[in-house]
């Protein structure tokens, strides 16, 4: 399908992971895309597999993000598509009686601050065009709680979900779509990393799921794609769960 024809899409955090896999769906359909990312080799490598533009980008500042969506406009002529994706999961995010002011203002600023920043430079380009798409990655934790909790993740994520809420509904009539993506646990090497040393904390996870397994990337970018297009046209303001089933379950499959 080439639903995204003609679009440019913007993707943080494009370089490894949900974000990468997303480079590649969205530029597939037809979209031309620019990555961020603050890894500068990963970046460039994921620019060049679709032939697209990267720009390195801290998500966190204000003058980089702002750079970042004047490059998309000025080197393809738009921005239709804004997949706000970059964050983090230290593993000192932990519980709220052992994780320290520094930790949770950390994954605040990159999680969701960041979707602040990049809502607020992609908004008027969008307005100028009179359509567009943007798409923030919340969680499945912002939905459900967790007696597992990485206290800032979690509260970023609920940050995110309601901040993509209230941007659908105030942007609706002018065309601008806002949505949050909520995928479950993903088969990302963020997620391989928190469970590599610690396998019962993986499997404590996975009984909740009733598909049984995490997702692969490839599949919550068939999400991306989806808000990102027309397919999803009457949908703004939504919580778009991708979570194999998790926030319906009560009891799983043995």
């Amino acid at each position: 399908m080439q639903r995204l024809e003609g679009r440019v899409a913007v993707v943080t955090g494009g370089g490894s992971g949900i974000g990468l896999a997303s480079v590649r769906r969205l530029a597939s359909e037809g979209a031309r895309v620019v990555i961020a990312d603050v890894d500068e080799q990963a970046g460039k490598s994921a620019a060049d597999e679709v032939g697209g533009l990267f720009v390195r980008t801290d998500v966190t500042s204000e003058t980089d993000v702002e750079a970042l969506f004047a490059a998309a406009n000025e080197t393809y002529g738009s921005v239709d598509v804004a997949f706000n994706n970059a964050g983090i999961s230290p593993p000192d995010d932990d519980s709220i009686l052992v994780t320290g002011l520094d930790a949770w203002r950390r994954v605040q600023e990159v999680n969701l601050t960041s979707v602040f920043l990049c809502c607020k430079a992609a908004i008027p380009y969008m307005q100028r065009q009179g359509k567009g798409s943007i798409i923030n990655t919340a969680s499945f934790v912002a939905v459900m709680g967790a007696a597992t909790s990485q206290i800032s993740y979690s509260a970023s994520k609920g940050g995110v979900l309601s901040m993509s809420r209230e941007l659908g509904v105030q942007f609706a009539r002018e065309g601008i779509r806002i949505n949050a993506l909520c995928p479950g646990p993903v088969n990302t090497p963020l997620l391989q990393e928190l469970f590599a040393t610690d396998p019962e904390r993986a499997a404590r996870r996975l009984v909740h799921v009733p598909l049984g397994r995490f997702a692969e990337p490839e599949e919550i970018a068939a999400a991306v794609a989806f808000l990102a297009s027309d397919d999803s046209s009457f949908m703004t303001a939504s919580t778009f769960l991708v979570d194999g089933g998790i926030s319906g379950a009560y009891v799983t499959p043995e």
